[in-house]
């Protein structure tokens, strides 16, 4: 079979409620997001579980934004179709190209420069080069096929999700407490001062990218029950999770040790099982990495392949694996990106995490323009089926845009550090609209907001 027998035949559906779950987990459990919830829980105390509710409440409001317009659009496109629909192709090469693809290089070096120095702490000049490792082993795997990738995946999520919960139950049932006492940390949380408000963002991260599972909507075996509940179940575990993570932590250890430590997990790991401690972070390391890892090769490709099926990208984008019909060329593409950037950066970890705090407040543009795209869907398209449809409208979008909007502008504590996020966030968005502005200006040549029929969006 030629390639494009094979791009013809189009994804394989093969994902039932389980493997969507388990990679919906996986996508949005991160090292970053561990490391984000114990600085938080050391900055915060108590009244940080308000920024944690706050986030998991948007995060709810997206979800059920996304919900409804990926099974009325159900492309692997995502972002980039449903706004390409609503207001243009300008505004949706910019939403998925400076909200999506950006940061997941970002984050993805973020995860792998945080594995790495992980291992140097617990094991120095070991294992020197597992970031690369990691990346070529999940670039391979992401190519043979979503078979392979959910199996793989699963395990890897499953031994992720209960290292997670052992570390806190086990924190729970430990006699160390030489953090914030529970009388404390609940006195905290019922008298809260307006400095946890600004740390809304360090608690958005973690439940930042529900949605990406949206872009195995074409293999999903049954994407009108399995995507929503999928996400929905997936949020609400987490919630649950970090908020067990958190107590625990502020609990074991010292405030300013959580707040101020680059590796944090490692800390709590060692404060609760002593040296066994060090074994038990580093599962959870390998397992956030690879799942972060694993799953960002497998969504931001096929985001490049919709958004090239319509015509938003090179058509190179949209090439299937001839026998594994996946798209092999988005995998390498993002593989070779990252790889490039690790041996420029080597271990230098400076300023990445500021990065990732950047890249998060690009995630919020996307959720914005999504929560456009329904009101604006609503209204040229009332009639229009939709599987899913999002319940008290527009209420769950104004909840979702105002608090998008107040995390951006309050997304730091440090007035520095959020001047700098806002100068890379006009980086992400100012590269991003150059492009976007010359393709669809001259190689698409349609006008900037013109609305692609919805129709021809989803035959394409």
């Amino acid at each position: 079979m030629n390639e494009k027998a094979g791009a013809t035949k189009g994804l394989k559906k093969a994902l039932g409620f389980p493997s969507l779950f388990i990679i919906t987990i996986g996508i949005v459990v991160s090292q970053t997001s561990v490391v984000s919830i114990l600085q938080g829980a050391g900055m915060g105390g108590g009244a940080f579980f308000i920024a944690i509710f706050i986030a998991f409440l948007i995060a709810l409001c997206y979800i059920s934004t996304y919900s409804e317009l990926a099974l009325m659009m159900p492309k692997a496109g995502s972002i980039s179709t449903y706004t390409a629909v609503s207001i243009g192709h300008f505004p949706a090469i910019i939403a998925a190209l400076s909200a999506y693809v950006a940061p997941a290089i970002f984050g993805s070096l973020g995860e792998l420069l945080l594995l790495q120095n992980v291992v140097d702490t617990i094991s120095p000049d070991t294992f020197t080069h597992v970031a690369l490792v990691v990346v070529w082993i999940f670039t391979l795997l992401n190519i043979l096929g979503i078979d392979l990738f959910a199996s793989v995946q699963s395990i890897v999520s499953f031994i992720m999700l209960v290292t997670l919960l052992v570390i806190g139950f086990a924190g729970l049932s430990t006699t160390t407490n030489e953090g914030t006492a529970p009388a404390e940390i609940w006195q905290q949380l019922t008298y809260p001062d307006s400095a946890v408000f600004t740390l809304i963002l360090v608690a958005l991260w973690p439940f930042i990218a529900f949605e990406m599972v949206c872009d195995f909507i074409e293999e999903a075996k049954n994407p009108a029950k399995h995507i929503p509940k999928a996400m929905f179940s997936a949020c609400i575990v987490l919630m649950f999770a970090y908020s067990l993570v958190a107590f625990v932590a502020m609990k074991s250890v010292a405030a300013d040790q959580l707040a101020g430590s680059a590796i944090p997990h490692l800390v709590v790991g060692k404060m609760i099982f002593g040296d066994a401690g060090k074994m038990v972070v580093l599962i959870l390391s390998i397992t956030t990495t690879c799942g972060f890892i694993s799953t960002g090769f497998a969504t931001t490709p096929r985001l490049l392949y919709g958004m090239a099926h319509h015509k938003q990208l090179p058509p190179i984008f949209m090439r299937l694996h001839p026998k594994w019909r996946t798209p092999w060329f988005g995998i390498l593409f993002l593989a070779t990106i990252i790889t490039i950037a690790l041996l420029l950066i080597k271990n230098n970890t400076d300023g990445l995490l500021m990065l990732v705090i950047s890249g998060a407040s690009c995630y919020l543009l996307a959720y914005i323009i999504t929560h456009i795209d329904v009101m604006v869907l609503r209204k040229r398209y009332p009639n229009y089926p939709r599987p899913f449809t999002s319940p008290w409208f527009p209420l769950l979008q104004i909840i979702g845009i105002s608090g998008m909007v107040y995390a951006f502008i309050n997304n730091s504590p440090s007035p520095e550090l959020r001047a700098e996020v806002f100068i890379n966030v006009a980086l992400f968005i100012g590269l991003s609209g150059v492009f976007a502005f010359c393709w669809v200006k001259f190689k698409m040549k349609k006008g900037l907001f013109q609305p692609e029929a919805i129709e021809q969006a989803i035959k394409d």
